[in-house]
């Protein structure tokens, strides 16, 4: 356990989500004392070095309180209607908070299709990266004023998970109104036990977890697979009370508090993992013998002038194959160019890529972090 809980408590980098249950106190509006309790704690780790992006519940809940409803509606209009009103109270609450600590904070509304259209994803990824990058606290919700049915997330937990994976998280926090999971519903049976350690890939979990609440849409199943999820880059999760006191800055000190899913494998080789196997490729990229040292020997990226042509048909953001002069596989990663653009700025050194396209997204073809070598190479 004590191995487990030091390598959270040596990330730099979390994704906090605080469930509705927690902000709304059950129904009852918007918990500003304990809002500003959290944002006190967040701005501490902030001042520990910390990178925090927060992924809030709230706002249908929110909005159902200064509308009048005691029960969640079903129709989608009216979900959104909340969603818009309570949005309004839910960011200007956080806003004012970190404000007190002298944080900027930046309001990000992501819906399923940001996830799975690949250009979306790198926007939402290049965005989110920067603000961090600028000492700005990402506030993220699902954009449940627009969402439809057909491409809601279901719960925030998910998104969390997501949003994780987007920034390459070390850590998923999700603060619940319970100390973490049991393997019974301890309601029901007060002698159950208490899981503080699991493997977020275990399928025994889901077995173990329950149901949701009156306001939210995310019970503990949701949660275990929300772990699940952000396995897949290689984040650690802690299912844990949000009514602990000072629950953050005591998990960033080492406390064993709350359920710990870690996965399976280091957080580097989880995501060349996923890029290795999980996506198909589209296109291909001849390497010069240049190339194919500096991905191999030096663990560089890939930039454009070490390509020598490029086919198939992808789009920014899609897997292409990375290959040397004699069609061996070299590796796979997601490209940063579309096939069009790959095929004027090839050859050319990165200064050139702006006067080529009349805009530049990146300086590599294929950055590192989204490169996966071939076995053939890492043996």
């Amino acid at each position: 356990m004590a191995v487990e809980r030091n390598k959270l408590k040596s990330g730099k980098r979390w994704v906090v989500k605080i469930g509705s249950a927690l902000l709304t106190n059950d129904g009852e509006g918007l918990d500003f004392k304990a809002i500003a309790h959290w944002v006190d704690q967040l701005a501490e780790l902030r001042r520990q070095g910390m990178e925090l992006v927060l992924v809030s519940s709230g706002s249908i809940a929110e909005g159902m309180t200064r509308l009048g409803w005691a029960e969640r509606p079903h129709e989608i209009y009216k979900l959104q209607a909340a969603a818009a009103v309570g949005q309004m109270g839910l960011v200007q609450a956080y806003e004012t908070n970190f404000a007190r600590h002298g944080a900027h904070t930046a309001q990000i509304l992501l819906t399923h299709e940001d996830h799975s259209d690949r250009t979306r994803y790198l926007n939402a990824r290049a965005t989110l990266r920067t603000l961090i990058e600028l000492g700005v606290v990402p506030v993220v919700n699902e954009n449940d004023t627009v969402v439809t049915q057909e491409i809601n997330f279901g719960d925030n937990d998910t998104l969390g998970a997501l949003v994780a994976n987007l920034v390459e998280a070390d850590g998923l926090i999700i603060l619940t109104d319970q100390q973490g999971l049991y393997e019974e519903d301890p309601r029901k049976n007060p002698r159950a036990k208490f899981v503080s350690l699991g493997n977020a890939g275990d399928p025994a979990l889901e077995a173990m977890a329950g149901g949701g609440g009156r306001l939210g849409r995310g019970g503990m199943a949701t949660k275990v697979r929300a772990a699940k999820l952000a396995a897949r880059s290689g984040a650690d999760t802690v299912i844990v009370s949000g009514r602990e006191e000072n629950v953050l800055t005591r998990l960033k000190a080492g406390e064993e508090l709350g359920t710990l899913l870690v996965p399976d494998c280091e957080p580097e080789a989880a995501r060349k993992r996923w890029i290795a196997g999980h996506l198909q490729a589209k296109g291909m990229l001849v390497l010069d013998q240049g190339a194919v040292r500096a991905l191999t020997k030096g663990g560089k990226s890939l930039l454009p002038a070490g390509v020598k042509s490029v086919s198939g048909k992808f789009l920014r953001g899609e897997m292409v194959l990375m290959v040397d002069e004699d069609d061996a596989i070299v590796a796979r990663g997601l490209v940063n160019y579309d096939l069009a653009e790959a095929k004027q700025i090839i050859g050319k050194p990165t200064s050139k890529i702006e006067s080529i396209l009349g805009y530049i997204g990146e300086g590599e073809l294929v950055h590192r972090d989204n490169l996966a070598l071939s076995d053939r190479v890492t043996r």
